[in-house]
This record gives structure tokens, sequence and C-alpha cells, in this order.
């Protein structure tokens, strides 16, 4: 079945500034034939471990730059999908098409294709709501060793508060989202040119279902897709999971912060403390070195 979509020009990304990085792009994923997905992929393709890392709402890989080269010193190889709907992957178009699913399978066809190992996982907000469930598949599980978690939460059928539903409904009704200015307002130190990199993926609000849609996706209520999965996750960070984990938190994220992040640490066997990045925000990656030197040092890689 042809899935309508749209792609942003590559003349969109020309001066994106500090993510100059290669860029791979494949349409021939199972179930996915025909789309373009794209994923930023740097460092030795031998490399001992892989950073895996998966962006959220209404970001792309760009969110990451700042991590990826304390990554890199480590000697590690560095995977960044971009989300169909976002980045530099296809956009469809069509809001049916998005679901819980239709994301986590794109993730996991990808680290399929890549045969990745010895993954350390990197999540925040849809990120994590993805990243985290993947470890319920066997597929994954085998080739996964480490999670760094900032700023998500697990889609267990629970709405997170108050600020997560005005923004459900904010996105619902405005067709043509301010990305940059979205994201800025956490963030106030972006400059005008990473500003201009967050809009690059959206020249117009055709390009914006899927940052449209992702808000109403969020399992926050029984019935919905993801719940199932969201639940059994939960029982295998808590019960299961015999791996490191760190855990970053913007204190200032109205919506996923610390309470909420606390909540899920306690989930997490073996998490410790959190870093607490004062005055970050939700996209906490912007304050991101620091962050990825305390988990390579926690981890024993610096």
């Amino acid at each position: 079945m042809t899935i309508a979509a749209v792609r942003t020009p590559e003349d969109r990304f020309e001066d994106i500034p500090d993510f100059d990085y290669p860029v791979h792009y494949a349409e021939d994923l199972p179930g996915y034939e025909g789309l373009r997905a794209a994923w930023m992929d740097t460092g030795p393709e031998d490399a001992d471990r892989v950073f895996l890392c998966l962006h959220g709402e209404p970001s792309w890989s760009f969110l990451y730059r700042k991590m990826i080269p304390v990554f890199l010193e480590s000697g590690a190889r560095v995977i960044a999908p971009d989300f169909f709907g976002f980045g530099r992957s296809d956009k469809p178009t069509e809001a049916e098409t998005y679901s819980f699913d239709f994301h986590r399978d794109h993730i996991l066809a990808l680290v399929d294709r890549l045969d990745l190992k010895n993954i350390t996982l990197v999540v925040q907000d849809w990120g994590g709501l993805i990243g985290l469930t993947l470890p319920v598949d066997d597929r994954f599980r085998a080739r996964f060793s480490r999670l760094i978690v900032m700023n998500t939460g697990l889609g267990v059928g629970k709405p997170p508060g108050e600020g997560f539903m005005a923004w459900k409904n904010y996105a619902a009704s405005t067709p043509d989202l301010p990305i940059a200015e979205l994201i800025a307002r956490g963030t106030p130190h972006l400059t005008d040119a990473e500003k201009a990199a967050y809009d690059a993926p959206f020249p117009s609000s055709e390009f914006k279902m899927g940052a449209r849609r992702f808000p109403e996706l969020v399992p926050v209520s029984p019935e919905m897709d993801g719940v199932e999965l969201g639940l059994k996750a939960q029982a295998f960070w808590k019960d299961d999971f015999d791996g490191l984990s760190f855990m970053a938190i913007g204190d200032a994220d109205p919506v996923l912060g610390p309470d909420v992040m606390q909540a899920l640490r306690r989930n997490i066997k073996g998490c410790p403390e959190p870093m607490m990045v004062e005055g970050g925000g939700h996209f906490v990656q912007e304050w991101g070195e620091p962050i990825a030197r305390a988990a390579l040092e926690h981890f024993g890689d610096a």
C-alpha cells in the first residue's frame, strides 16, 4: 500500500550548524517500502559500543549535536534516526498513518538493518516513549546493554498532568505549529541559526502532520495503543534490567520534570540518583555536553 508523504528538499539542510555528520537513507525498510528513512551514522562501523539516540517531539536528530562529539571521543559509533514525520525522513501527510507501532517498528527495522550490537540507548520525550519499550522485543533485548534517559516517561495509560493535556489540545488545534518557537520557549540560549535548523524540516504546514499527531498518540488512557507495551516495559525495567543506567533531568520542564522522572527512576532497576540540570528545559539535550560527559564517567568510558 502506498503511503502519501512529502519529502523535505535537501537544500533546507544546507546551513545546519554543528551537525556535519554522514546521513544515510533507505526506502526499503520492511513495512516502509517507498518511504525514505533517514539517520545520522558516525564513528567507527566496527566500534565496540553504539549509542542509539532517539529524539522526541517536535525535534529531530539535530537535537543530539552537543552529545554526539562526546560519545565519539570514547571511540563509539553513534546512530541518530529521524522518526518518520521529522528531520530528513519522509513525512506522511495523512493522520491515520501515524501510530505507536508505526514509529516503534521503524526503529526495530533500522536496528536490524544496521545489525547494531552493544547498544547504549539514549532517549528523551517520544524517544523514550518508544525507546523504553524496545527491550520488550527479544530481537532488541539481545542487542542492548545500557540506558541514558532524559525528560520522558512510559505510556502506561495515565496522563502525565494538566500541562501535557494543554499541549495536546494546542497541537491538535494548530495546523501550522511554530516548531522553533516552541522549542525555544524552554531553551532561551538557542541562536537564530539553531532555531532555523529546528524549522528546516518543515517548509510549510503540509510537512507538520507528524508534529501535530505525536501528542495525540501518547498512551494516556488504558485503551490506547502502546499501553500494553508500556506496561510490559515497566515490568522489564523494574525487575529484569541488569545493565547500567544514567538519568539526567532538566528541572525546568513543566510537564516531564523532576517529579515524573523520579517516579520513572523508581521503576528502573539500579538507576542511580539523577543528574539535575539546573534551569534545563524539556529539550535538555541542549545542555547535552556535560550530561554526556557525566554519563560516560558513570559508565567508566571517560
